[in-house]
């Protein structure tokens, strides 16, 4: 589309689904010459964008998104996208009264699967795809590189403190989740520690401290860099390792940027809703529990399982990480 100079896009959450929307930056950049990108998202999650080249400047807010209408507002950007598509996204939208497009975030037919279990109507495409498939009428394409992460030199992580510098293969083991049903539980992270023959390194915040001591003082190797370390240092760990073990996560994202070999675990959630790990490579492996009647139980998650028995992490068998190489 001819004319745009200036584009704002708004995601306003969280780690993964910021990086899902890092495609869209990147071919926006490299298909309109000079167009200057701005992006919207919350301050929490700024530094997942601080050293991304493709945006020309990050705003963010705190609790009340108006906060930035008078700012936004003297920029005369010449489109929005709406990446996020909620009730937030829309207020910024009517006090900007700029020309937007907003993608299909597909809520009832995820509705349908959580309380009806009507699968067959959630769209068998990636939401990276569905960004793709909403911008088509400004011309955008997909260059098929897949999604950018990108960290500064200072928040590089020197794994050889702990690893021989010719020990240059080991597992990044994520412990950490957004919610407790989409975390990969104690009792499974110890099969996957037990089974590992590569270094282990553990990354999670600081609320799975208690968790990376328990795997520490069972399996002594272990590194735990649990809450010692912000989003970019973590990342830096993922961007060095060879293969990573997470469960629907952030960080599962991060690793699909950086191209690495993938186990996804999957608890109340499914790789159904379009936010699998984006162009996997031929290693990857989702693990799930197909066909269970209770799942999925929520598109975000809970802080238990609803049931009590958590099937749908519990009876994984991670026992194919023996054969990690």
């Amino acid at each position: 589309m001819i004319g745009l100079k200036k584009i704002l896009i708004l995601r306003l959450s969280s780690i993964g689904d910021i990086v899902l929307t890092t495609p869209i930056v990147r071919c926006i950049y490299r298909q309109f010459p000079g167009v200057e990108i701005h992006f919207v998202t919350k301050i929490t999650f700024k530094s997942i964008l601080d050293y991304n080249p493709y945006v020309h400047k990050v705003h963010v807010f705190g609790n009340d998104i108006s906060e930035l209408s008078e700012t936004l507002g003297g920029e005369n950007f010449d489109l929005l996208i709406d990446l996020h598509k909620n009730l937030r996204s829309r207020k910024l939208k009517q006090l900007l009264k700029v020309k937007s497009i907003t993608f299909d975030k597909i809520n009832l037919k995820k509705f349908l699967a959580v309380n009806f279990k009507m699968l067959n109507r959630l769209p068998k495409k990636h939401i990276v795809d569905r960004y793709f498939e909403a911008l088509k009428p400004i011309g955008l394409e997909n260059d098929g590189y897949g999604l950018d992460y990108f960290i500064s030199e200072k928040d590089k992580v020197d794994v050889t403190q702990w690893l021989p510098a010719e020990n240059k293969k080991f597992v990044v083991l994520v412990i950490g989740g957004s919610y407790t049903t989409k975390k990969i539980p104690i009792n499974k992270l110890i099969e996957i520690c037990s089974f590992l023959t590569l270094p282990i390194i553990l990354v999670g915040g600081k609320e799975d401290q208690g968790t990376g001591e328990q795997l520490k003082q069972l399996f002594p190797g272990v590194i735990d860099t649990s809450g010692r370390y912000n989003f970019n240092q973590s990342a830096s760990l993922i961007q060095q390792c060879e293969w990573v073990i997470s469960s629907d996560t952030g960080m599962m994202h991060i690793a699909s940027a950086f191209k690495k070999k993938i186990i996804s675990l999957w608890g109340n959630t499914i790789p159904a809703f379009g936010m699998a790990p984006y162009m996997p490579q031929p290693e990857n492996v989702i693990l799930e529990i197909e066909g269970l009647e209770c799942r999925p139980c929520s598109k975000l998650g809970y802080k238990g399982c609803p049931l009590g028995h958590f099937k749908c992490m519990n009876t994984i068998d991670v026992s194919l990480v023996k054969d990690l190489y």
